[in-house]
């Protein structure tokens, strides 16, 4: 598991689909527990702190794997329709390889 950064949103892990996350991750490094210093490459940083940047909460699941929390439109709270954020420091070989959405997204 990954190590939080002093700047990463901290958020209770049990959030649901429907609770709303509050702030912008802010140069979210994922660092490998017990890491200290600079992230190397490959130590992903997340960041939303832009103008319509939407990223609210990242949890590392496994190695190669991350949970990202969007958070909802600014004037409808039911809806997460896009995303806008930045991930730096990914090494050549590194790939998004599944992108998927909760079902409840599409629904009525």
């Amino acid at each position: 598991m990954a190590e939080r950064s002093q700047t990463a949103l901290e958020a209770g892990s049990d959030m649901g689909k429907d609770d709303v996350i509050g702030g912008n991750v802010s140069k979210y490094m994922v660092l490998p527990a017990g890491y200290c210093g600079q992230p190397k490459k490959g130590h992903l940083i997340f960041d939303a702190c832009f103008e319509s940047g939407n990223l609210g909460r990242v949890d590392q699941v496994s190695e190669f794997e991350y949970d990202l929390f969007i958070r909802p439109d600014t004037c409808n709270s039911r809806f997460r329709v896009w995303f806008n954020f930045t991930v730096e420091n990914v090494k050549e070989s590194q790939e998004v390889i599944k992108v998927g959405a909760y079902s409840a997204v599409f629904q009525d």
